[in-house]
Formats: C-alpha cells, structure tokens, sequence
C-alpha cells in the first residue's frame, strides 16, 4: 500500500481512481478497460506532481526526506555494487545494525561501501535503529576506512540517519569520542571518500561518515546539525513551528550548494526518488563513475590536501556571499577594517608621537 503525504492528498484521489479503472471487474462484472481514460489521469498526475515537487517548502522536502518508501542504503548497495561482502563488529563491544559496512565491487573496482541503514518495516526499523548508530557502528567504519586506505581502496558512504543514538548506554561507551574520531579518521585518508546524502543527514552522526572529498546530496534531502523539531523545541519550546526553524537552518539541497557546504545535487525524478527508484540508481551511478573517474588522477596527498582544503574554506566569508546577500546574518563591509589596517602599517611612527606626548605633557606639568 502506497503513502502519501499531506500535500499529496489530490495525487492520492486520483491514482485511487486509475486502479479501480485497471480493475476489469467492477460492479457489473467484466468490463473493458478504459485505457484513454487512465492515460488522462495519469497525465493529470504528472502535471500535478510536477507542480508541487516543484513549489516544495522546506517542511515539505523534510518530510520528502523522511518518506517510508525512500530508496535507502540497502537497495543502493544491492543495485550499484557486486560482491559485496558485510563485515561486522567494532572488535571491542557489539555489532551495530545501523549502519551495512563492507568491500564491493563497482564497475569492476573494488570499493568500501557504508551506509546507514533505517529498515523498511517496522520490525527491521527496530532492528537498525531507525538509522541511528551507536558507538560500535563508528568503530567498526574507522576500522574499516583504516583497511580501505592501507590496500589503496576508494571509500563510498550512504547518509541517512536523524542522528546519532542519544540513549544512555551508547554515551556510556563513548559517542561523542566514537563520533570524533570517525571524522579525524575521514579526514586523515589518503584514498577518495564521496558521501552521498539520500535522505537526512543528522546532526554529528552523518558529519562522522560525511567528512569527504565529494559531499553530494539528492534533491529533496536534507542536511542538519539537528532536526527542525529539534530546533524548534529549542529556540521556541514549540515543536509546531517545524517550518519556521526548518527555513531558518537552511538545510535543503539549493541553500547548501549555494553555501559550498556539498559539492552537487543528484536530481531526483518528479514525486521523489520513491517514485522511480530504477531513475535515481542511473543518476548515482553516473555521478560516482564521475568523481571516482576524477580522483584517479591524484595522488594520495593531493586527495588528502583536497579535502582538507574543502573543509577549511568553509564558514570562511566569501563562501557566504551569496547567502549574505539575502540575509543580514554576515557583515560583508568591515568599517573598521580599512583604519585597522592603517594603524598597523604606521605602529611605529604612533608609538614615537605618543612618547613624545607624553614627555612633553611631564615637561610642562
């Protein structure tokens, strides 16, 4: 049974209607198929979809991103590599079934893969934890990323978790250190790592697994320090205004290219990645043939001088310029900057003057 969201209430009216006309049993028994007629609705369908998909807010493309039947990282894993083999446990505490970690083959090369898993139904959802990792899981990935860059092996990560599990147990075996460290161990390789954001990328549990070379993103993905309930609850103690604190943090795939924080959309088909899932494997794959064609060119030192490069220019104010431009958020004309400038070419001569200020103010008094 398909599901629909809120803004999809005509969407759902409407291919309602298309099955029961596919349907050559109706009320009177057996009947023809009126194919022009689902060829009408079916048209009606597309336009409609393309028009809202089109006007999403950023509420809206959340709650696209959250989607129940969003492709996630197992069916890209199935689809994109071969032979691929999962490995399990951190070597210190538990196997982590949030996140699918293990060596695969893609286009003939062999590739780590992780991805972050949310589960399709409920009971896999509880067994992978709705996506979010513990400890062990980011344990087991720096063991892994460690291997990948010992043999010279290209390193491809699925984002799509809330955020990192919060539950007593996982801070008691070190999240915030486990977390850390992932990223230190991101930022340390020598060989490419291209993240790809499918669904959410929450908070510090997406960043330890994100700190890339390429950061690219699907075009109704989202991309947060924390959720907008989050924020919301917060900044406002109001979990309702979602979409205030969901358009304040930015986090949609147009303000983050725009900002330098990712490096490219993967346009997603019209309704949603859900919608044509073989459309938005075909765009993957290209887009990783694409940069994994690209770093075969560096050097391992170029690789790792790049992504500390990517990393360190952002924040920086000209990354910002053109989000500056509609926000008041950053002062892009610095007044003092010019007479700061001014006093620091001429400390000398100021320092002098003032001496001599001061000798003759104890002359005279």
């Amino acid at each position: 049974m398909k599901s629909y969201l809120e803004f999809e209430r005509d969407i759902k009216d409407l291919e309602a209607e298309i099955e029961k006309l596919k349907d050559p049993f109706n009320k009177e028994g057996l009947s023809e198929v009126d194919t022009d007629k689902i060829s009408q609705i079916q048209t009606q369908i597309d336009e409609k979809l393309k028009v809202s998909y089109a006007n999403l807010d950023e509420w809206q493309i959340t709650q696209v991103a959250r989607h129940e039947e969003r492709p996630k990282a197992k069916f890209f894993i199935k689809n994109l590599f071969t032979n691929f083999i999962n490995l399990s446990g951190d070597r210190r505490f538990a196997e982590d079934e949030a996140i699918l970690a293990g060596f695969a083959q893609f286009e003939g090369k062999s590739v780590l893969v992780l991805g972050q898993e949310k589960g399709e139904d409920l009971d896999s959802r509880l067994k992978r934890n709705f996506g979010m990792m513990r400890p062990e899981g980011y344990r087991k990935c720096i063991r892994l990323m460690k291997l990948a860059n010992k043999f010279n092996i290209p390193i491809i990560s699925f984002i799509d978790t809330p955020g990192a599990y919060p539950g007593i147990g996982a801070e008691r075996r070190g999240q915030a250190e486990a977390i850390a460290s992932s990223i230190d161990c991101c930022m340390s390789l020598k060989v490419p790592i291209i993240s790809i954001i499918i669904g959410e990328g929450g908070s510090g549990g997406a960043i330890a697994l994100a700190s890339a070379n390429k950061v690219l993103m699907f075009e109704n993905a989202i991309y947060s320090v924390i959720s907008p309930e989050g924020c919301a609850s917060i900044l406002w103690r109001d979990p309702s205004k979602s979409l205030e604190a969901a358009k304040a943090m930015k986090l949609t795939s147009n303000e983050l290219l725009r900002m330098k924080i990712i490096d490219e959309i993967i346009k997603e088909p019209i309704g949603g990645a859900h919608r044509n899932k073989n459309q938005i494997i075909f765009s993957t794959k290209k887009a990783l043939v694409k940069y994994l064609e690209e770093f075969k060119k560096f050097t391992g030192e170029e690789i790792f001088e790049q992504r500390k490069e990517k990393f360190l220019s952002i924040g920086k104010q000209k990354s910002f310029k053109v989000f500056s431009d509609q926000t008041n958020l950053f002062i892009k004309d610095n007044f003092f900057a010019p007479t700061r400038e001014t006093l620091f070419r001429f400390k000398k001569e100021i320092i002098i003057v003032i001496l001599l200020i001061f000798v003759v103010l104890l002359f005279l008094f």
